[in-house]
């Protein structure tokens, strides 16, 4: 009897697409799983894939930061998991570079190759940003800019000295898209909670400014919930810079398109993402915005024994000819099923199916029991659509595990409340033994 050698499919990227990718296919090629004639290996940096609709939560402490992540290896129990990127991929050859962590780089053969790598920030050419501001897409950047904005209080409630305090209490987030909105309102309404332990901080001092290139915010909760968005911020104080570009932000001094300047300590940029650099490093097709050129059955076009989803990919959408899907994560978990489905289809011979997905709409959370939704038509805000937003969330978020600790966090919020405290020495927890060290034996 001839041992064949088993089908190898390689997954690049462990956030939505690769995850959901992984758990269809640890179902559907189960048999082919447990016999050993298929294999699967996925490859990111990180262990973890970050539910990122939960980040603006994790950021003003209503979720433990340890809860918006699944464990990519206790959730995939029969797929290998590699630590560390993808380099290069040569399809014509099916094999990808690898580069662990730490160690050589080695060549990885595969049968089939998923590309679901992700997004970027997607950076300008603006003096001070890369010096200056902080990105929201990851675990890190939430909890550090959490940590970031307590510190900050307690900096300005210790000092007498007014531009010390005026440039502590100004915070700043660039775009005006879900990451912004909901990161800028979630913080805002923390810090509304945190300053009354602050005797000589009041509301007034604190200074929250949006900046936003277009004319309006949140576009895909439709004209008339974005506008009423917009409204409730402002009745909370923010300021919302509509039609204006950040020039500068060098040393902390913001200087805006219509003329303002000031100083802020805490700059958020959430102007949009691009795909993941991977797609530039090798021999798959790309579209004229850099994506994986794919088609509706998530197949790279004109190669075989590749496929692509999410962020990276340039996915028609069948039911809106001549576009393309948004890069978000509605899209990215519901073509995660017809992804999973589509493999085990190619694998086996069988017909593979067209993506097809009519938007249900979206949903955003402004802080505790304030929000806007507008799913198939139905137009909500304030507490009706913060608990659609926390429900739909809930239904999406990866495993039972992390659902039910979710719901832990919620519910002990509703009788004790939210942790205030900056605990940014987690960031740097070498300085003060390397400052013990450096002061010289005692005796």
């Amino acid at each position: 009897m001839v041992n064949r050698k088993p089908k190898h499919i390689v997954i690049v990227g462990g956030g939505y697409v690769g995850l959901y990718t992984s758990l269809r296919l640890q179902r559907t090629l189960r048999r082919e799983l447990r016999d050993g004639s298929v294999r699967i290996t996925l490859i990111d940096p990180q262990s973890y894939m970050t539910y990122q609709p939960f980040l603006p939560e994790a950021a003003a402490g209503n979720i433990s930061p340890r809860h918006v992540v699944a464990p990519l290896r206790r959730v995939l129990p029969k797929v290998r998991v590699l630590n560390g990127k993808v380099s290069k991929v040569h399809h014509e050859a099916r094999t990808v570079t690898f580069e662990p962590s730490v160690g050589q780089s080695r060549e990885i053969e595969y049968d089939v190759i998923v590309m679901a790598a992700g997004s970027i920030s997607r950076t300008l050419p603006i003096p001070g940003l890369a010096d200056a501001a902080i990105g929201f897409k990851t675990v890190g950047e939430a909890i550090a800019l959490r940590n970031r904005v307590l510190a900050l209080l307690d900096r300005a409630d210790s000092s007498e000295d007014e531009e010390v305090r005026r440039r502590a209490l100004t915070f700043v987030v660039v775009g005006g898209g879900f990451a912004g909105i909901e990161a800028l309102a979630e913080l805002e309404d923390m810090t509304e909670d945190a300053i009354k332990y602050y005797p000589s901080i009041q509301q007034k001092d604190l200074r929250w400014v949006l900046i936003e290139a277009s004319d309006r915010i949140l576009p895909e909760v439709g004209p008339e919930m974005g506008e009423w968005t917009a409204e409730e911020l402002r009745e909370r104080g923010i300021e919302l810079k509509m039609k204006t570009l950040l020039k500068s932000c060098e040393g902390g001094l913001v200087k805006t398109s219509d003329g303002d300047s000031f100083e802020s300590a805490t700059i958020v940029w959430t102007a949009g993402v691009k795909p993941s650099p991977v797609v530039n490093s090798g021999d798959l097709p790309l579209d004229e915005r850099g994506r994986i050129m794919t088609t509706t059955r998530l197949t790279v076009a004109g190669v075989k024994g590749a496929f692509a989803a999410g962020d990276v990919a340039g996915v028609p959408d069948v039911t809106n000819p001549g576009q393309y899907c948004a890069p978000n994560a509605q899209h990215a978990v519901r073509q995660s099923k017809v992804l999973g489905d589509n493999i085990t289809a190619y694998l086996r011979g069988e017909k593979l199916k067209d993506y097809r997905h009519k938007y249900a709409g979206s949903v955003a959370g402004l802080g505790l029991h304030k929000g806007v939704a507008n799913v198939y038509g139905v137009k909500l805000r304030g507490i009706p659509a913060w608990f659609m937003h926390r429900t739909y969330h809930l239904s999406r978020v990866p495993t039972v595990n992390r659902k039910v600790r979710v719901m832990a966090d919620w519910t002990l919020s509703l009788f004790f409340k939210r942790e205030t405290v900056s605990l940014g020495q987690l960031e740097n927890p070498r300085d003060e033994f390397r400052a013990a060290a450096q002061s010289g034996p005692t005796r």
